[in-house]
């Protein structure tokens, strides 16, 4: 007979799995594009590009969620190298099966508007947010810089498996994913037969351009290392580039206000990954005064507020003056995070983070099917106590 404290575990352990089980929906099957490869559109090492797709059902049949996935960029040949052989530069290296919670959940009571629908996860293997297009690859290095090809690629073999149908379609992503759905909302929805109902969700992929705390512009000139080594320029949207230098069309500020297919951006104010990588590289604090801080925004000193506050305020004038359009939806909240769309937690339980009474999913949910106009900004940090008590950032958004 087993020990009756082991029994109690085990116990306790299987009731652990089953909630864990229920909050993380299914896990999904992997799909590879082979046929892209003929195409050259390949991820960074040459490997035929990926994603989940778990089938609509009931009212949702005709309905189709695509979900960029995030991970940061590779903006010389030595960073891209060191992705080259991991999940965010090799299909070989990625998972067969993954878990889809949060907006891809596949139950209603985790997920109110979007459950039923066809719900794809897109795998981010190039590097570039799928703006990159070289065509010459260096026999030395055997680096592919090929995300648009893959984004076309992937889009047609989902038309080709009903979203040719669609009714609704929502382009949705997750840091560099965010950035994604910016920058390919309106292709997205030229892509698309006419008549379907097409939105764009950007979460946590509104990076603003301003100077780091050594007052460096570092991320401007990491965007230009990007746009230089990928190609990127002629898959930024035009309205852009017709105007301004490419790599500022990497930042959506200069970009949103152009972009004609409704959009919602979801962003913390203090956005967990800008603060770590915008305003306080490791590059701009080479004694480590910041690190602390941003670990845990508890631990940061007044003036290193006033700094974040600072930077909320810079946030929030670009975001001003790129979102003027009734269609636009906003929820920024004043929580230290990066994404929240995609984490249970922050998208639909009982404790997620909440604004203006609205918690994320249902703010969507209202924006998608025009239920009610959805702009919602926070007051400044700390007056939100539904905030998590974190800003860690999730290890698949490596920092520049």
């Amino acid at each position: 007979m087993l020990d009756p404290k082991l029994s109690k575990w085990l116990n306790l352990l299987a009731c652990l799995l089953l909630f864990v089980s229920k909050i993380e929906g299914l896990y999904v099957g992997i799909t590879y594009v082979r046929n892209a490869v003929a195409k050259g559109a390949v991820c960074l090492d040459g490997s035929p590009p990926a994603y989940h797709l778990d089938k609509g059902f009931g009212t949702g049949i005709n309905n189709w969620l695509v979900h960029f996935e995030g991970g940061g960029w590779c903006n010389n040949v030595t960073t891209c190298l060191s992705r080259k052989n991991t999940r965010l530069g090799s299909s070989k290296q990625m998972a067969t099966q993954i878990a889809f919670s949060g907006i891809l959940n596949n139950r209603r009571q985790f997920n109110p508007d979007f459950y039923n629908w066809n719900r794809v996860k897109i795998r981010y293997c190039d590097g570039s947010s799928f703006t990159g297009d070289v065509q010459k690859v260096n026999p030395a290095t055997n680096l592919h810089f090929r995300g648009a090809r893959i984004w076309l690629a992937v889009v047609e073999d989902l038309l080709a498996k009903g979203m040719k149908n669609a009714e609704n379609a929502l382009l949705s992503g997750c840091s560099a994913g965010g950035l994604a759905s910016i920058l390919h909302c309106d292709s997205f929805q030229a892509l698309l037969p006419m008549g379907t109902n097409v939105k764009c969700l950007s979460d946590a992929g509104y990076f603003i351009n301003v100077r780091d705390v050594s007052g460096a512009p570092h991320i401007q000139n990491y965007f230009n290392e990007v746009v230089s080594l990928h190609g990127s320029a002629k898959n930024l949207p035009l309205s852009c580039t017709s105007r301004l230098k490419p790599a500022l069309c990497f930042f959506p500020q200069y970009v949103v206000q152009q972009i004609r297919t409704p959009l919602f951006i979801l962003n913390a104010a203090y956005d967990s990954w800008q603060i770590k990588n915008i305003l306080a590289p490791g590059v701009a604090d080479p004694h480590g005064a910041w690190k602390g801080c941003k670990l845990d925004i508890s631990n940061c000193s007044l003036l290193q507020l006033k700094t974040m506050q600072d930077f909320r305020l810079q946030f929030l004038n670009a975001l001003y003056r790129s979102t003027t359009s009734s269609s636009r939806g906003l929820y920024i909240d004043s929580c230290y995070i990066h994404c929240q769309s995609e984490t249970q937690e922050t998208w639909f339980m009982a404790d997620s983070p909440v604004l203006g009474r609205s918690k994320i999913a249902k703010a969507v949910g209202d924006w998608f099917y025009d239920r009610i106009s959805v702009q919602k900004i926070d007051c400044a940090y700390p007056c939100n106590p539904t905030c998590p008590i974190t800003g860690l950032t999730p290890q698949d958004h490596p920092e520049v």
